[in-house]
Formats: C-alpha cells, sequence, structure tokens
C-alpha cells in the first residue's frame, strides 16, 4: 500500500475520548497486514482550546485563536492533512482553514456524500446531539435535501446532555448501560414518534456508547465516515 503522502493530523483538544476514538477509527479503516503501512497520525490534543458549546451558545471565549495554533502544530510537526473530531467545531471550519497550509477535512460534507451514495432515499434523519450543534445548524446547511429532527429541549438537557458531560457521563469515563439508555430512550422516541429513517451521531460521545445494532434503523457515526474518507485516497477532501 502506498501511502507515504499522506499524514492525518487529529486536532485533538475537544475531548480525550473523541480524540482518542477517531485515531483507533483511523486505524480500523485502513486494512492492512503490516504495521508498516498504517498512516502515520500525529495527534495535538491541546487542552487550552476553550469549550465551543459555551462559545456558541454563551458568548464564551472564541476557540479559533488555539484551534488554529494546534492545526499549525499538526503541520509544523509533518501533517499533510487536518482533521477536527467533532461536529460542532466545524462551526469555525471556514475561520480555521484560512489560517492553514494544510487542507482541514470537511466531516460535514463528507457525512453528506455518504448518505447520498448509501441511503438515497431517505430523507428524514434524527441527530443526536446537544443544543450547541443544533445551534450551529450545520447539519442543516450541509445535508439540505433531507429534513433534520433533533431531540427537543427536555431531551437535549435530561438526557443527551447529561449522557455526555453529566457525573456519571461519557467525559467522566463512563461507557456503559445508564448514558447508553439515555441516548437509547431519544434515538428510540425519534424513529418511533417523529418516523426518523436514520439516526446520526451529532457529537462524537454518542458512538462510544450507541451502536447500529441498538437500533430498528441504520446509525452513522460521522468521525466513522471521515476515517473511510481520509484513508481511501491520497485526496482529502
Amino acid at each position: 500500500m502506498e501511502n507515504n503522502e499522506r499524514i492525518i493530523g487529529i486536532l485533538g483538544g475537544m475531548g480525550p475520548e473523541a480524540t482518542a476514538s477517531f485515531f483507533y477509527k483511523v486505524i480500523k479503516e485502513t486494512h492492512v497486514s503490516k504495521d508498516q503501512d498504517h498512516f502515520r497520525t500525529i495527534i495535538d490534543s491541546n487542552p487550552k482550546i476553550p469549550d465551543r458549546t459555551a462559545a456558541i451558545l454563551n458568548n464564551g471565549p472564541s476557540p479559533v485563536e488555539e484551534m488554529v495554533m494546534t492545526a499549525k502544530n499538526l503541520q509544523a510537526a509533518g501533517a499533510t492533512v487536518a482533521v477536527m473530531p467533532c461536529v460542532t467545531a466545524h462551526y469555525f471550519y471556514e475561520a480555521i482553514q484560512k489560517e492553514i497550509d494544510i487542507p482541514l477535512h470537511h466531516v460535514l460534507k463528507g457525512l453528506n456524500s455518504y448518505i447520498d451514495e448509501e441511503y438515497p432515499d431517505v430523507k428524514k434523519i434524527g441527530v443526536l446531539s446537544t443544543s450547541a450543534t443544533k445551534e450551529t445548524g450545520l447539519f442543516q446547511q450541509y445535508l439540505k435535501d433531507k429534513e433534520i429532527v433533533y431531540p427537543n429541549a427536555f431531551e437535549q438537557e435530561k438526557k443527551v446532555m447529561q449522557a455526555i458531560y453529566g457525573d456519571n457521563g461519557i467525559k467522566q469515563g463512563n461507557t456503559g448501560q445508564e448514558p447508553k439508555q439515555l441516548l437509547l430512550e431519544v434515538a428510540e422516541r425519534l424513529i418511533d414518534e417523529e418516523q426518523c429513517e436514520l439516526i446520526v451521531g451529532g457529537c462524537t460521545e454518542v458512538e462510544l456508547v450507541l451502536k447500529s445494532k441498538d437500533l430498528t434503523v441504520p446509525f452513522i457515526d460521522p468521525m466513522r465516515v471521515a476515517a473511510k474518507d481520509l484513508t481511501k485516497s491520497e485526496t482529502s477532501e
């Protein structure tokens, strides 16, 4: 396998679980038999990047400066393409891309292409996300011909947020039954009551506990699609 020109830089600082999970997805999607044939992957997990949710919802500090610095560090270390393992962070995509010299892979564009190819008849998609991801409008922007349905306000606050950020949530290292059940309840309502034909993980942490086998409709992890895109060819877009 010839892959010497591709060095994937993972722009971390958006949760160690998301960063580690994306790295593992890249490994799984490479499909090689020798360690030497895997894509070289560089990670900069900058803990100083301000919270994207606070920036979007509460006028908190912008994460752009630190994200650009992190991307430049990846470039200086030899990365030929960068990727952000966080859907919400793509709200700042244009501001970051114009400041760096290597391509920044656009996860939402890749997701749109994947759904069009694999599920061309799907028209209604449920997105398991927090309110910050909803407020960005990213899914509506890049999945334009689909009807996007989000959890209601109660579900976002009491179930999705609790599953991810709660005292017993995924970000606390709990990938067991409690956060899974909360997310499953939301997904099942989106399927049964909203008639969603596809469920997408709007936050990277969702895929850490929820799997396709848990649902009666397909479940798509945008970061797994991104890993496929980044390892299938020598072009990043």
